[in-house]
C-alpha cells in the first residue's frame, strides 16, 4: 500500500529562491501546454502528451526562455503529466475543464520522480537535482526509498516535502475491545455516539472570525504589490494555515480515540456537497469539516483492522424512535429534543439517531445487506451501502 508522508522543509535562501524559479517555470509550462491544448481542440486538433513534451523541448531551445534549462526538466515533465491526467479526468467527467495557475493565488509545488533525487536511508538525507541537500524535519524515520517527492511551498511562506512510500503491511496491532458504536455527525456537535457520549465541535473558524477579519482589512488597505502587501499576505496566510492546522489536529484525536475504543464504526453516508449549497450552514458545515473526519476514521479503520458500515443517507435516523420504530411524519431541524407519541420516550435527536445508525449499520452486516430504507411518501429511497475495512478491502453490498 503506498502512503504519503510529508516533513517541513527548510531551505537556504539560495535554495529558496532556486524553488521559486522551479515553482515558476512549471507553472509557465503547464498554462503555456494548455492554452495550446486549448486552441488545438477549439480547431478540432488533438494535442496529446507526446505533441506537449515536443513543443517543451522546443520551448528550451527558444533564447527567450533558456531560463527552462537552469531548473530540473522532471518537474517540468510531471507538469505535462498533471496537465494530461487533468483533461482525462474532464473527459471522464470526473472534474471540471482544467484552469490556468496564479502566482501566490494557491500553493506552488514541483514533483521530483527517482531519477531526480536522491534519499539516503542512513542518514535520513535528502538531495534534489540542481538544489542539493534539503533540510527536512524528520518526525518519523524513512525505512524504504520514496518512488515520488514532491516539494511544496504554502502562501504561508512555509515549505513541505511530501513523499509516496510503498508500505508493505500497514495493519497496526490493537487489542480488540468488541464494542460497536454508531456516529451521526452535525454542526451543534461535531459527533454525537450511540453511547450517549457528545463530541462537541471546536468551531476553529468561528472563534478566529474577528482576527482573520481584522487581518484581511489591514492587508486590503495595503497598496497591492508593494512590500508591506506581500507581508500582510502572509500574515493572512499564516492565520489561515493556523486555523486548518487546529482543525485537522482536532480531527485527528478524534479519529484516532474512535478507532481505538471500538471495533465496529457505524456511520451515515451523507450528501456533504449539496448540504453546503445552503447558504445559512455552508461556513459551519466547512468549519466542521465532516467531511475529512470521515475519510479519517475510514483511514485508520483500514490501517488497524476495524470495520466501517455506512448507512444509506436517506434513512430517517433522527424521525425513527429507537425504542419501538415508530416514524414521525416531519421533524424540524430546530426541533433538538421530541417525545415518541407512541411509546412516550424522550429522545436526544443526535443521540438517537446515532442509535438507529447502530442499530441499521448491524442488521446489514448480519443479514449481508439487501435491505432498503422507505421514505414516508411510500418511495423506495436506495438500498445500505455496507463497507467493511477489516480486510484492507472494500465490500458494497446490494
Amino acid at each position: 500500500m503506498k502512503r504519503r508522508w510529508t516533513f517541513r522543509a527548510y531551505p537556504t535562501p539560495a535554495q529558496a529562491e532556486h524553488l521559486a524559479q522551479t515553482f515558476g517555470c512549471c507553472r509557465l509550462v503547464y498554462n503555456g501546454m494548455l492554452a495550446a491544448r486549448t486552441a488545438a481542440f477549439q480547431r478540432g486538433e488533438r494535442l496529446t502528451f507526446v505533441g506537449t513534451s515536443a513543443k517543451l523541448t522546443g520551448l528550451k531551445k527558444d533564447p527567450d526562455l533558456a531560463f527552462l534549462n537552469a531548473v530540473s526538466c522532471v518537474p517540468l515533465q510531471q507538469s505535462l503529466r498533471h496537465l494530461q491526467t487533468a483533461f482525462a479526468n474532464f473527459f471522464a467527467k470526473r472534474s471540471a475543464y482544467s484552469t490556468f495557475k496564479k502566482k501566490g493565488r494557491v500553493r506552488d509545488r514541483a514533483e521530483y520522480t527517482r531519477s531526480a533525487f536522491r534519499f539516503d536511508g542512513a542518514t535520513q538525507r535528502l538531495t534534489l537535482a540542481k538544489l542539493g541537500v534539503l533540510e527536512l524535519n524528520i518526525s518519523r524515520r524513512v525505512e524504504v526509498d520514496p518512488s515520488t517527492v514532491t516539494v511544496t511551498r504554502h502562501p504561508s511562506g512555509r515549505y513541505y516535502v511530501s513523499m509516496v512510500i510503498e508500505v508493505a503491511d500497514p495493519t497496526i496491532k490493537r487489542v480488540k475491545t468488541g464494542q460497536s458504536v454508531g456516529i451521526d455527525f452535525g454542526v451543534s456537535r461535531l459527533a454525537t455516539l450511540s453511547t450517549g457520549e457528545t463530541i462537541p465541535n471546536p468551531k476553529h473558524l468561528f472563534h478566529r472570525t474577528a482576527l482573520l477579519a481584522r487581518a484581511q482589512r489591514r492587508l486590503f488597505r495595503k497598496q497591492r504589490g508593494s512590500n508591506r502587501y506581500r507581508a500582510q499576505r502572509r500574515r493572512v496566510a499564516r492565520l489561515h494555515e493556523k486555523i486548518a492546522d487546529a482543525r485537522k489536529d482536532s480531527l485527528h484525536k478524534l479519529s484516532t480515540s474512535l478507532v481505538r475504543r471500538f471495533d465496529s464504526i457505524y456511520l451515515e453516508d451523507l450528501h456533504l456537497r449539496g448540504l453546503v449549497q445552503n447558504h445559512r450552514l455552508a461556513r459551519s458545515l466547512s468549519d466542521a469539516s465532516i467531511g475529512t473526519a470521515i475519510r479519517m476514521i475510514e483511514a485508520k479503520a483500514e490501517a488497524s483492522d476495524v470495520s466501517v458500515v455506512t448507512i444509506d443517507r436517506w434513512f430517517p435516523s433522527s424521525k425513527t424512535c429507537s425504542v419501538c420504530g415508530h416514524l414521525l411524519d416531519a421533524l424540524p431541524l430546530s426541533v433538538r429534543q421530541w417525545a415518541c407519541p407512541r411509546c412516550g420516550t424522550d429522545h436526544d435527536r443526535d443521540v438517537n439517531a446515532a442509535m438507529n445508525i447502530l442499530a441499521v449499520g448491524q442488521t446489514v452486516t448480519v443479514r449481508g445487506g439487501g435491505i432498503r430504507a422507505v421514505r414516508p411518501s411510500g418511495r423506495k429511497a436506495g438500498r445500505l451501502r455496507s463497507v467493511n475495512h477489516s480486510r484492507g478491502k472494500h465490500a458494497i453490498s446490494s
